[in-house]
C-alpha cells in the first residue's frame, strides 16, 4: 500500500514544514494550493484518514461539512471571486479533502470544471506562487478565517 499524500501533508503541518499551511480547525487543516493557476485555490484536509463522508460519525461529519463551508466563505471573502467551486473527489488521494476553487469569469480555457484545464498550464512552474505571493495569499485567507471561526 502506498503512502497517503494527504497524511504526508498533515505530518508536514504538524512538524511545521508545510509552507502552504494556513490554519487548523476542529476537523481539518486549511492549506493554500501548491499551484495557483486559479488564484485563491485552497484545500481543506480532513484530520481523519477516511475515504468517504458516510464513514465519519455523524457529529464529526456535520462539523467537517460546516467547517468546509466556513473555509469556502473565507476564500470568497479573501479573494473576491465570481463563484466558488467545491470538490471532494478522492480518486487520486483516497483521504477526505476538499478542493475549494475561487473562480472568475474567463479564468479558464473552457467553461466548466477546473479539471478540463490543460494540466501543463494548471501545474506549470508559473502557477507556483513565489514566497511573497504565498505569504499574501495566506495572510488574506487567515484574516478572513479568523473573522468566521469562533
Amino acid at each position: 500500500m502506498s503512502q497517503c499524500l494527504i497524511c504526508e501533508r498533515i505530518e508536514m503541518i504538524k512538524s511545521c514544514t508545510n509552507r502552504y499551511f494556513v490554519k487548523e480547525l476542529d476537523t481539518g487543516y486549511v492549506v493554500i494550493g501548491d499551484h495557483q493557476y486559479f488564484k485563491g485555490y485552497t484545500l481543506f484536509l480532513c484530520k481523519k484518514h477516511i475515504t468517504e463522508l458516510h464513514f465519519l460519525d455523524e457529529e464529526f461529519r456535520r462539523r467537517f461539512l460546516f467547517e468546509m463551508s466556513i473555509v469556502g466563505e473565507a476564500v470568497y471573502n479573501a479573494f473576491k471571486p465570481d463563484k466558488i467551486n467545491y470538490e471532494l473527489l478522492g480518486n487520486g488521494d483516497a483521504h477526505l479533502h476538499w478542493h475549494i476553487f475561487a473562480r472568475r469569469d474567463g479564468d479558464g480555457d473552457v467553461k466548466g470544471p477546473v479539471w478540463w484545464t490543460d494540466k501543463n498550464k494548471m501545474y506549470s512552474e508559473a502557477a507556483i506562487p513565489s514566497e511573497e505571493e504565498l505569504m499574501v495569499l495566506k495572510e488574506k485567507l487567515l484574516s478572513e478565517l479568523e473573522k468566521l471561526v469562533f
